[in-house]
C-alpha cells in the first residue's frame, strides 16, 4: 500500500533525511544513473484485458483434451463457493497464526480441518496442514524414528509413489545408521508383495510405509500388512494421493495403521502446474508428543466462550528449537481451508456418493478398453486408476495426444519393469464418450 506524500515526509523528517535519494547516496551516481527501469507508458486495463485474451486464445488449452492422467493429482470438480469463501479478505492473505488467540478465525479453520482429517481416517489426532502428501510422508517416517530409536530398517513398497519415495531418501540422508528397503510389487496383483514383507520384518524394522491406493491405483490389503508390521514391533504408516478414496475405503485407523498421511489437493484444490498441494497427518493420541509441526485445540476463555489455541508446538521456531520435531516452518492454512470448505460442502455422504461415482466411472473405462483388446496390467482390485499394458506406450499417449487426448502416463521412466504400461486415471469429469475415443486412440498404435 503506497504511501502519501505527508507519510513519506515525516518519515524522513524522522530519520532526518531530506529526499529518498539521500537514502541511496552512497551508491556512486554512474550506477544510480544507469538504473532507471526502461518501462512503456502505461496502458489502460481494457487494452491490457483484450491483449492477454488475444495471446490466451492462441494456446490449444487443456480444456479442450479428454484428460485421463493422474499419477498422484486429480483432476476434481471444485464447487464455486470453495472459491467464494477462501476468496475473503480474512483468508486471502491467511498465514501461520503466530498469535493464536488473536487469529480466531485462521486457528478455527485449522482445528476444522484436524477434524475432518481424523474422521476421514479414523485416527484420534491430526495436526495442523503439511506441505504437500509426499513431505508428509517423510515426516511420518522420522516420527517413527522418534518412537522406535534403535532399530534401523524403513520398508517402502515399491508400489508407492516415486516422490514420496525420492522425499523419504532425501529426508533420511542426512541420519547415519538407517536402511531403506524397497518392498516389491506383486507382478500379477500390482500389491505389495505380502512374502517379501515377511522375509524384511524383523526386529530390526523401523516401520512400513505403504500407498493406499497405490502408485497404480491398486487398493493395498492394508490390513494384512499392518498386521505383519505389527508382528516385527514396528508401526505401519499409510499414504494416500488420492484423498477421495477415503470417501468409500475402510480408513486406515479402522485398519491398524499408526500414522495416517497423505494429499488433500483432491479436496477443492485444482491442478495449477504442480500445486499447491495439502498434506495432511493423523496419528495415535498416544504418540501425540511425537508428531511434526503444531495442533490447534478447543478451549475456553475465562468469560466460558469457545476459543481455540494452539495446544501443542513442536516447531523449532517456538520454543522446541534444536528439539523440535519438524523444521516445517509453516503450514498451508488457506489450501487446509479450501478443503475444510469442500468436504464441509460435500458431506459424510456426498463424499461417498463421489467417491462411488469415481469407481464406476473408472470400471466401466477399463471394461470398455477390455472389450477392444487392451487389458489392465495388474488384476489387483483398483479405486479411480489403473494401468494399461500396451505394446509402444509412448507411441500410443502422442497418437492420443494428437486426437486430443491426454491418455495417461507412461510409467517406464519410473519403474523400468514396467516400461510396457501407462497408469490411466478416470473421475467424475471424466464423460462416458471419451472412453471410446481412448480406446480407439490406443488401438491404432497397436
Amino acid at each position: 500500500m503506497p504511501h502519501t506524500d505527508g507519510d513519506v515526509a515525516a518519515m524522513l523528517e524522522t530519520i532526518g533525511a531530506k529526499h529518498l535519494d539521500d537514502l541511496i547516496a552512497h551508491v556512486p551516481a554512474n550506477l544510480r544513473a544507469s538504473a532507471k527501469i526502461n518501462l512503456d507508458a502505461g496502458r489502460s486495463e481494457s487494452d491490457v484485458v483484450h491483449e492477454i485474451s488475444s495471446l490466451a486464445a492462441r494456446n490449444p488449452g487443456a480444456s479442450g483434451f479428454a484428460s485421463f492422467l493422474g499419477a498422484g493429482y486429480y483432476r476434481h470438480y471444485v464447487p464455486a463457493a470453495v472459491r467464494a469463501v477462501i476468496a475473503r479478505a480474512e483468508f486471502a492473505t491467511s498465514y501461520t497464526p503466530y498469535q493464536a488467540e488473536a487469529s480466531q478465525g485462521t486457528t478455527q479453520a485449522i482445528f476444522e480441518f484436524q477434524t475432518l482429517i481424523t474422521q476421514l481416517t479414523a485416527m484420534e489426532v491430526a495436526n495442523a496442514s503439511m506441505y504437500d502428501g509426499a513431505s508428509a510422508a517423510a515426516e511420518a517416517v522420522l516420527m517413527a524414528r522418534r518412537l522406535m530409536p534403535k532399530r534401523s530398517v524403513v520398508a517402502l513398497s515399491r508400489a508407492l509413489w516415486p516422490d514420496y519415495r525420492a522425499t523419504i531418501r532425501t529426508y533420511l540422508s542426512a541420519l547415519h545408521g538407517i536402511e531403506i528397503v524397497e518392498v516389491p510389487f506383486d507382478d500379477a496383483t500390482g500389491a505389495t508383495d505380502a512374502a517379501a514383507l515377511d522375509r524384511i520384518a524383523s526386529d530390526r524394522l523401523l516401520c512400513t510405509v505403504t500407498g493406499y491406493p497405490n502408485a497404480f491405483g491398486v487398493i493395498e490389503p492394508l490390513g494384512a500388512i499392518t498386521e505383519k508390521t505389527h508382528r516385527a514391533g514396528a508401526p505401519a504408516i499409510s499414504a494416500t494421493a488420492e484423498g477421495i478414496a477415503l470417501g468409500l475405503l475402510r480408513a486406515p485407523g479402522e485398519l491398524g495403521v499408526d500414522i495416517a498421511v497423505g494429499e488433500g489437493q483432491s479436496f477443492g484444490l485444482p491442478l495449477q502446474y504442480g500445486g499447491p498441494g495439502v498434506g495432511f497427518m493423523a496419528a495415535r493420541a498416544a504418540h501425540i508428543r511425537q508428531m511434526p509441526g503444531r495442533l490447534v485445540g478447543q478451549t475456553r476463555d475465562r468469560d466460558g466462550r469457545r476459543a481455540f489455541c494452539l495446544t501443542l508446538n513442536t516447531r523449532e521456531q517456538h520454543i522446541r528449537r534444536e528439539r523440535a520435531t519438524s523444521n516445517i516452518c509453516t503450514n498451508h492454512s488457506l489450501c487446509a481451508l479450501a478443503a475444510t470448505v469442500y468436504l464441509s460442502l460435500l458431506g459424510r455422504n456426498g463424499l461417498r456418493d463421489l467417491a462411488e461415482r469415481n469407481v464406476e466411472l473408472s470400471h466401466r473405462a477399463a471394461d470398455l478398453l477390455e472389450a477392444a483388446g487392451i487389458r489392465r496390467r495388474f488384476s489387483g482390485p483398483f479405486f479411480n486408476e489403473f494401468a494399461l499394458k500396451l505394446a509402444n506406450p509412448t507411441a500410443a499417449v502422442e497418437a492420443a495426444e494428437r486426437k486430443q487426448i491426454l491418455a495417461g502416463v507412461a510409467l517406464g521412466d519410473d519403474y523400468p519393469e514396467l516400461s510396457d504400461s501407462i497408469l490411466v486415471s478416470v473421475t467424475e469429469l471424466n464423460r462416458g464418450d471419451e472412453f471410446g475415443r481412448l480406446a480407439a486412440a490406443i488401438a491404432e498404435v497397436r
